[in-house]
């Protein structure tokens, strides 16, 4: 599946409505450990089916991230039929993200 790219408008249809988990990466076009993670939620949205993975820039979407207290990018939060269930921060290693999601 495909990374969904989200906005203020989209956020609680495809987060907080899903009847399945939700990774969500909250990053920033200028961060340099958020382009360092790119490729590995690229990997995760297609190797993993039955978790649906979204990507949402803070600088255009900062109402979303203030909601969820993300003070620093990236943040991965998982949310599990609309609940937030676990929270990470800084880059991380593929298999600790997976790890998170099951």
């Amino acid at each position: 599946m495909a990374v969904i790219k989200l906005t203020t408008n989209s956020f609680d249809q495809e987060v907080l409505h899903a009847d399945q988990k939700v990774l969500v990466d909250f990053y920033a076009d200028w961060c340099g450990p958020c382009k360092m993670m790119s490729p590995v939620i690229e990997e995760i949205a297609s190797e993993v089916s039955d978790v649906k993975v979204c990507k949402l820039n803070i600088d255009e979407n900062i109402e979303i991230a203030q909601r969820y207290g993300v003070m620093s990018i990236p943040t991965f939060l998982i949310f599990d039929k609309g609940e937030l269930s676990a929270k990470t921060m800084g880059a991380q290693p593929k298999d600790e993200l997976v790890a998170l999601l099951k």
